[in-house]
C-alpha cells in the first residue's frame, strides 16, 4: 500500500506546473498562450464566416437558381447555376471542416466528395437541359472512388481527424492517434469497471473528461490508480493496458485539457459531447477533466 502511495505521489508531483519540452520540463508562458489563443480565434472566426457564407450561397444557387441568378445579375442558365451551387457547397463544407480537421488530404477529399456528389445528382436531375446520359454515372463513379480513398485515409489516421499531441514517454505513444481508450477504474471492493472514452495525449501525460456525478468520477476520487488501454468504440481492448494515476483538474488546467480533447475530436468532443453534457447537467453535474500520468511498474 505504501509503495502504491509513493508511486502515485511521485507521479502527481511531476505535474505541478510543468510541461516536457525537448527532454526537460519548462513552465508554460501564459502570455504566449494568450497570444496563440487570440490569433487562433481570429483565424477561426474568419474561416467560419467565409464557410457559412459560401455554404449559404451554394444552397441558394442549388435550391432556387432563378432567384440566385437574378440577385447576382447573371444569366439564368439553370444547370450552370446548379453546378455553381454544388461546388460552392463543397468549398463551404471544406472551410467549415478546416476549423477542426488537421489532415489536409482527408479535408480535400471530403470537400471534393461533397461537391462532386451534388454535381452528379445535378446531371441526373438536369438531363432534359443537356449533357450526356453517361454523365451522372461517370461523376458518380468518381465519387465512389474518392469515398473509398477517404475511408482508407481515415483508417490510416485511426479515424482521428483533429489535432494530436506528441508523446514523450513510450507508454503513451499508442494513444496519440487512438480514437477511443478503455479506462478501468476500481470500486471500493477492488472490482474493476471499464469505460470507453476519448483521450488526448500531451507530452508525458494524457487527458480524459467525464461528468462530475458519473460513477467513474466517484471511483477515481476513491481510488486514483487506473488502467488505460487502446480499444474499439464499444470498449474492446485492441492493445495492452498501462497503469496510471488520475488527478482531477480545476480552473485553467481543466480548460486546457478540454481544449486539447476538443481539438483532437472536433465533431464528437467539440459539438456532440458538450451539448449532451449541457443537457444532462442538472442530473449529472458539470463536465470535469482528469490528467493521467503513467505509473512505474
Amino acid at each position: 500500500m505504501n509503495h502504491n502511495a509513493d508511486r502515485i505521489g511521485r507521479a502527481a508531483g511531476q505535474r505541478q506546473g510543468l510541461r516536457p519540452r525537448g527532454g526537460t520540463a519548462e513552465r508554460r508562458d501564459p502570455l504566449a498562450a494568450v497570444g496563440d489563443s487570440g490569433g487562433r480565434a481570429f483565424v477561426a472566426a474568419v474561416t467560419g464566416v467565409a464557410g457559412l457564407f459560401t455554404l449559404a450561397a451554394g444552397v441558394w444557387a442549388l435550391a432556387s437558381p432563378s432567384s440566385f441568378a437574378e440577385a447576382v445579375a447573371f444569366p439564368n442558365a439553370e444547370h450552370f447555376v446548379h453546378d455553381l451551387g454544388a461546388f460552392q457547397i463543397g468549398i463551404g463544407v471544406t472551410l467549415l471542416l478546416a476549423l477542426g480537421w488537421r489532415d489536409g488530404l482527408a479535408l480535400a477529399l471530403t470537400g471534393f466528395l461533397v461537391g462532386n456528389s451534388i454535381h452528379a445528382v445535378n446531371h441526373a436531375v438536369d438531363q432534359d437541359l443537356g449533357g450526356h446520359a453517361a454523365d451522372p454515372w461517370a461523376l458518380g463513379l468518381v465519387s465512389v472512388l474518392v469515398a473509398a480513398a477517404l475511408v482508407v485515409r481515415l483508417r490510416e489516421l485511426g479515424w482521428v481527424v483533429g489535432e494530436v499531441g506528441v508523446a514523450t514517454t513510450p507508454e503513451l505513444a499508442p494513444f496519440v492517434r487512438q480514437k477511443t481508450a478503455l479506462l478501468t477504474s476500481y470500486r471500493r471492493d477492488g472490482r474493476p469497471v471499464g469505460t470507453p472514452l476519448s483521450i488526448a495525449v500531451d507530452g508525458d501525460h494524457a487527458y480524459i473528461r467525464s461528468y462530475e456525478k458519473a460513477w467513474k468520477t466517484v471511483r477515481i476520487r476513491n481510488h486514483p490508480e487506473v488502467e488505460i488501454a487502446p480499444s474499439t468504440g464499444r470498449g474492446k481492448p485492441t492493445g495492452p493496458a498501462i497503469h496510471a494515476v488520475a488527478r482531477r483538474l480545476e480552473g485553467e488546467e481543466s480548460r486546457y485539457a478540454g481544449r486539447l480533447i476538443a481539438r483532437k475530436h472536433p465533431m464528437l468532443q467539440r459539438i456532440v459531447v458538450p451539448f449532451s453534457h449541457l443537457a444532462g447537467r442538472g442530473k449529472f453535474g458539470r463536465t470535469v477533466h482528469f490528467e493521467l500520468v503513467p505509473l512505474e511498474r
